[in-house]
């Protein structure tokens, strides 16, 4: 172990020493390269460590009321160098408690009491109330010691009312359709860069939560069908017969089976008939757990093999309000995504057995669940499935803390829609956040890309998080090459799905995955600010052909589009990658041959947002 550490430790100089002058780095991230649980290469460290939980649930919702009652069984698993003395909590429903801090808006009529916690015991004792420390979602309480590589058992029995509206992720869809997140108390993670993460669930930030096992017990009326996170464990014990058999078929074929149809509907043959029923669902492996249930939705279904070298197949779902038409076509977009996914963008073997479009009131994804709203023009509903799809392998195969870098998974969703988009439908071009970027480049909202989540404001809450990281990942694809690119995308996913990386890990992962040090593009636009302002400064003739002068009012490298016309009338156009800006600054000088006489210059692209107009045309005499 001595000998791999003196080696390794002159490979981490090594490194460092090229890649100056580097990427700043924090005194947490400091600590986690001296303690070993990260590496300065990209690597999870020879100490890295996280910890994870099985959690078993038992849960009665009652769809008329609203009222959720549950147990949660927790056995926390203990895997840093620490002995925890504190247990932090996430009650996440508290954001409905009347009083309680939230960036969401929601209706008076809407707040309640929140979670109300009738016991929880830590080992075999029952804490009392006044051990229990709550402030909105959050809670602690003092344990016994949990010295590294113990467990701890928690078990807690609470209830709370579901909203009926003000829906944020979660809560009343209609008077016979539910979509139930955030539901459950949960162990905070512990992680070795923040300790305990203590930021407070508002209604903004997402997710960051430990890699868990959960074994779901959803007990409700029989006349309700329920979708959720993880595998139905009694499918023949539930459904019909012919029910039953419908979701077998669908698991193993391409076409698409109508699993629940409007005739099923009205006789009422779905369920075994009982007056209630439990449903069983099991998952491993997943930071969250949702469930959504119905007893008036469509169900329709397909499969697709998502792995070409097992053969291993996901099973596809679109689950939706007949009356809502442009969920018909849900199920073919969103197969052709999982498809896109595994074998074209990012070219990764869709992670999960199934994914389930619910038809509901939000735009949000959950591991193997998304909870997408109805939309009007069918080119949302291909973004939209496209978008929240995507959001299966970010954050949720690679464990990214959305609480304070939303960018690392809202970013690559929203490169994935600008992508994959075109490929179900050729005539679109996905344009989402680009304009925005351009026009609130600048301003006093449109600070760093690394700026943490909590901290955004206006604007830039929006374009730091989706459309600036996203044009990130493009222009490096761009600069690298499509095979190069996900040559280190992959290295960099193969090293950290089923953990949590931070940024200086992904960047330092594709620096050395495709073998370029690109730090130079890394800090200049996710640390960097300032107006986005490409211009034709000059166009000059030469003995050969012309000369453009383009200047960069920002420091932040674009690529260069231009199209030029000649005076017979034919066009041409120039691209130049980011490159081009890596040893400049302000102003590059871009030579074209042509024995041509070029009439007109125009600077500019889709995926280019610049903010100054005025200085993208420059016709010549």
């Amino acid at each position: 172990m001595k000998r791999f550490t003196f080696i390794g430790l002159i490979c981490l100089i090594s490194y460092s020493l090229s890649a100056q002058p580097g990427l700043p780095v924090s005194p947490e991230l400091q600590k986690a390269y001296k303690n070993g649980t990260r590496a300065v290469s990209g690597k999870p460290g020879p100490a890295y460590w996280q910890n994870t939980a099985d959690y078993q649930l038992d849960i009665h919702f009652n769809p008329q009321t609203g009222l959720l009652e549950g147990t949660v069984d927790i056995d926390y698993l203990n895997h840093s160098p620490d002995t925890l003395k504190q247990i932090w909590f996430k009650l996440y429903p508290n954001l409905y408690q009347k009083g309680v801090k939230r960036d969401s808006k929601i209706s008076e009529k809407d707040l309640g009491e929140g979670v109300k916690l009738a016991s929880v015991t830590i080992g075999t004792r029952q804490l009392a109330d006044t051990a229990l420390h709550i402030d909105g979602t959050n809670m602690y309480t003092a344990v016994p010691p949990v010295a590294p590589g113990q467990r701890v058992k928690v078990k807690i029995n609470y209830s709370y009312l579901v909203n009926k509206g003000s829906h944020v992720r979660t809560g009343r869809v209609d008077d016979g359709a539910w979509f139930i997140a955030y539901f459950f108390p949960r162990i905070a993670v512990y992680d070795d860069i923040d300790g305990w993460n203590k930021y407070p669930y508002t209604g903004d930030a997402e997710f960051y939560n430990d890699f868990c096992t959960f074994n779901a017990k959803i007990t409700l009326p029989g006349k309700f069908s329920v979708w959720a996170t993880g595998d139905l464990q009694n499918t023949a014990e539930l459904f019909q017969p012919e029910i039953a058999d419908r979701i077998a078929r669908a698991e193993k074929s391409d076409q698409t089976i109508d699993v629940i149809t409007d005739a099923d509907l009205k006789s009422g043959k779905i369920g075994s008939g009982r007056e209630s029923q439990t449903w069983n669902f099991k998952a491993s492996q997943v930071p969250d757990f949702v469930f959504a249930v119905s007893d008036h939705y469509l169900w329709k279904s397909t499969s697709l093999v998502v792995d070409s070298t097992s053969g291993r197949r996901t099973r596809v779902d679109a689950v939706f309000n007949a009356e809502h038409q442009d969920y018909y076509e849900v199920i073919d977009f969103a197969r052709k995504t999982v498809d896109a996914m595994s074998f074209k963008f990012p070219r990764w073997p869709f992670p999960y057995s199934h994914i389930t479009i619910f038809d509901g009131l939000d735009q949000m994804e959950y591991p193997m669940m998304v909870n997408d709203n109805p939309v009007d023009r069918r080119e949302d509903a291909i973004t939209l499935t496209v978008h929240e799809i995507f959001h299966s392998l970010f954050p949720f195969y690679m464990g990214t803390n959305e609480t304070k870098h939303a960018w690392m998974d809202e970013g690559w969703a929203t490169i994935g829609e600008w992508l994959i988009a075109p490929m179900i439908e050729p005539a679109m071009v996905d344009d989402y956040g680009i304009k925005p970027t351009g026009t609130t480049s600048g301003t006093k909202n449109d600070t760093p890309i690394m700026t943490l989540t909590p901290e955004l404001k206006g604007s830039g809450s929006f374009t730091n998080s989706y459309p600036k990281p996203a044009l990130g990942y493009l222009y490096v694809k761009d600069y690298l090459g499509n095979e190069l690119f996900l040559k280190a995308l992959h290295h960099y996913m193969g090293q950290w799905h089923g953990k949590h990386p931070v940024p200086a890990d992904f960047f330092n992962s594709m620096n050395v995955g495709s073998g370029k040090n690109m730090d130079w593009f890394w800090k200049r636009w996710f640390y960097g600010e300032g107006e986005l302002d490409l211009g034709i400064a000059s166009a000059t003739k030469t003995t050969d052909g012309y000369a453009f002068v383009i200047t960069n009012q920002s420091n932040k490298p674009l690529p260069v589009d231009l199209e030029l016309e000649f005076t017979d009338g034919s066009k041409t156009k120039i691209h130049q990658t980011i490159g081009i800006w890596e040893r400049a600054d302000k102003q590059v000088k871009i030579p074209y041959k042509t024995n041509k006489k070029i009439r007109k210059v125009k600077l500019g692209n889709t995926y280019v947002p610049d903010k100054n107009q005025s200085n993208n045309t420059l016709t010549l005499k």
